[in-house]
């Protein structure tokens, strides 16, 4: 397994904390070159990637150049979509036409996880700005090669937990900062969803609109199956990270913000598939535990019980002198007697995060999740399920920003690409 050096890791923490003094260091040369004319943007991805459509063509001063999909369906679909709102883009299959455009300048990727970072890093050596869906990577050194990217290139990179962003979210980490339930020691978050059963799949011929080899890209290739395309590859490690990096990375990268943390020092995540007997690798019940020394917090997964009667919170926050309750898109702070003492709200769209990206690109303002911040929490996802997969837990170095002493640990930190694949920075 290929890794940088500590020297490589330091010089790349010296770009991050240069980038967050002076976003405009990074980005400069390009917000010249954009001054008086409309940003020209391209989205991979038509499902998720339609947000980012309809985003970009609400926003003002940006050009939808490009919409791709291996799809061809589902390409025509959204090629209706923005044409029936005026726009004009190029229907491409291969993303890799649009990042040949020298004229381009951002690349919205909302493709399955495994394209994620080897997407965006092949965007960032194009010289293009990247908005990445969550989580941003398929696994942690995947994450290291996406920050590298961004910084070898100058390129702006934002990841897509849009609630950094939400006003009522972020009035909520002010809160906890301001001391609102005193010193902040622990966070539950929590994840309840109604999934039903992916069945068990079948070897079937590729569908003629579908470009199955591109689709797969990165990962070593296997045989199609009529369970996969386009949403169950989600709990195959193959290509996805199961619930924990679809849906998990929303709420722990919220407690890590509000708890002021960055890197775990002890990983647990127990659990198991258990309500069906079908194709699904990836737990629908579980709870993850992360250790920071003087605080921590957990996630627990439940997502084919919706658990309607216990009313979860998002996030609950854990300080001693009361609680704050993250409850999209706001929030509520109780005192220790349980009487609400506060609350707060506010628009909770994506529209406002991709503007920030947009304004990141153009004057220079400092990214809500900016890719390093976003990978940081990513990296929980990837150590929780790195901890499930072992079934034992596990033990990280803040750092060295590695897993300790583990060899069968670090077998996980990456993966095997199909040959002619593998990303590089």
């Amino acid at each position: 397994m290929h890794s940088p050096d500590r020297r490589q890791f330091l010089q790349s923490t010296t770009l991050a904390s240069a980038a967050a003094m002076a976003p405009w260091l990074f980005n400069a040369v390009s917000a010249q070159e954009s001054t008086g004319r409309d940003l020209r943007v391209g989205i991979v991805g038509t499902g998720r990637g339609m947000v980012h459509a309809n985003a970009a063509l609400n926003a003002q001063g940006i050009s939808l150049d490009y919409v791709c999909d291996v799809d061809q369906k589902r390409l025509a679909l959204a090629m209706r979509t923005v044409e029936g709102r005026g726009a004009k883009p190029k229907a491409i299959t291969d993303l890799r036409r649009m990042l040949d455009d020298p004229k381009l300048d951002a690349v919205f990727i909302a493709t399955c996880n495994h394209w994620h970072a080897p997407a965006a890093i092949l965007a960032c050596a194009a010289g293009k700005h990247v908005y990445v869906e969550k989580p941003g990577s398929h696994n942690a050194r995947e994450g290291e090669l996406l920050v590298q990217a961004a910084r070898k290139y100058q390129r702006v990179v934002q990841m897509g937990n849009q609630r950094r962003t939400w006003p009522g979210i972020r009035e909520a980490i002010a809160k906890l900062k301001e001391g609102a339930i005193g010193k902040v020691l622990y966070a539950r978050c929590w994840y309840d969803a109604n999934r039903q059963s992916i069945g068990h799949g079948k070897v079937v011929p590729v569908p003629d609109h579908l470009d199955y080899s591109l689709w797969q890209g990165p990962a070593p290739e296997r045989p199609y199956v009529d369970n996969l395309v386009h949403y169950n590859w989600h709990w195959r490690w193959h290509w996805g990270g199961g619930e924990l990096t679809n849906n998990g990375i929303h709420s722990l990268d919220l407690a890590r913000w509000g708890l002021g943390v960055d890197y775990p020092t002890k990983i647990s995540f127990l659990g198991g598939r258990y309500h069906f007997d079908d194709d699904q690798e990836t737990p629908d019940t579980g709870v993850a535990v992360f250790d920071f020394g003087d605080k921590g917090c957990s996630w627990e997964c439940s997502s084919c019980l919706p658990r309607k009667d216990e009313k979860h919170s998002m996030v609950i926050f854990y300080g001693t002198e009361g609680t704050l309750h993250i409850v999209d898109p706001g929030y509520r702070i109780y005192d220790p007697k349980g009487d609400e003492i506060g609350k707060g709200t506010g628009s909770g769209d994506v529209q406002d995060h991709i503007q920030n990206f947009f304004n990141g690109i153009r004057h220079g303002e400092p990214l809500n999740s900016e890719i390093e911040e976003a990978q940081k929490s990513t990296l929980l996802c990837h150590l929780g399920n790195i901890s499930y997969r072992l079934n034992r837990m596990i033990k990280f170095d803040p750092k060295s920003v590695r897993i300790v002493s583990d060899s069968e640990a670090d077998a996980l930190w990456s993966r095997e690409y199909r040959p002619g694949w593998e990303p590089t920075v």
